[in-house]
């Protein structure tokens, strides 16, 4: 199954990219096809001008429109999601996520950011035709520290609800195409997430720079 991750933040590194790039490689260990595109992947002037016919417009549909699952992670500004996420989600077409499974992730500063998923990011996922959206993650900054070798800390309970939001995603996936998929249960490992944990309860692994060849990026 080829899955399309779309990160919402304009940093290089950034909380809510280091989530989805835990997600990827348990996904692309468990066979999928992972791709990933970021806000840096489209010129800026595109996202500002609305420039839906440009061609990273339109490298940006045809990758939505071959995946099957996508997920969405963004930084809540403002208690809303990314402008910049708003702004690549505009460039979609109408119906962009029908019959796709999509996974929403967030992170924001404090935990009253948390209804941000529900009311600000989900309806927009619902206005492109997406009808299967999973409950997602929503972490603080407190949860996560992106470290200066590059490295990201998580707690462990943003672990906790990383795997069970993975498991989910993967069992809807499984459903889609129950003839090429791979049962839920087999299809990730009891220990995805078992990364060897420091001292306290934190756990420890590479960002988004150290994503496996398979994890693909680009418009």
């Amino acid at each position: 199954m080829t899955i399309l991750t779309i990160c919402g933040s304009p940093a290089r590194h950034s909380r809510s990219g280091a989530l989805v790039a835990h997600l990827s490689r348990a996904l692309v260990s468990a066979g999928h096809d992972v791709h990933a595109v970021g806000l840096r992947d489209l010129p800026a002037e595109d996202l500002i001008g609305a420039n839906a016919q440009g061609p990273a417009a339109r490298g940006l549909r045809a990758r939505v429109e071959r995946a099957g699952g996508i997920i969405i992670s963004t930084p809540v500004y403002k208690a809303s999601l990314s402008g910049g996420l708003k702004a690549l989600l505009d460039l979609l077409p109408e119906n962009a996520l029908a019959g796709k499974v999509v996974l929403p992730i967030a992170t924001g500063g404090s935990p009253t950011h948390l209804l941000a998923l529900e009311y600000a990011l989900k309806p927009v996922l619902s206005a492109l035709g997406a009808r299967i959206i999973l409950g997602g993650v929503y972490a603080t900054d407190k949860d996560l520290a992106v470290l200066a070798d590059g490295e990201v800390a998580i707690a462990r309970a943003i672990q906790d609800r990383l795997d069970h939001a993975l498991r989910e995603f993967s069992a809807q996936l499984s459903l889609l195409q129950p003839d090429k998929g791979v049962a839920a249960d087999a299809a990730l490992p009891a220990n995805a997430f078992a990364f060897p944990a420091p001292a306290g309860n934190r756990v420890v692994s590479a960002t988004s720079d150290a994503e496996p060849p398979r994890v693909r990026s680009g418009t």
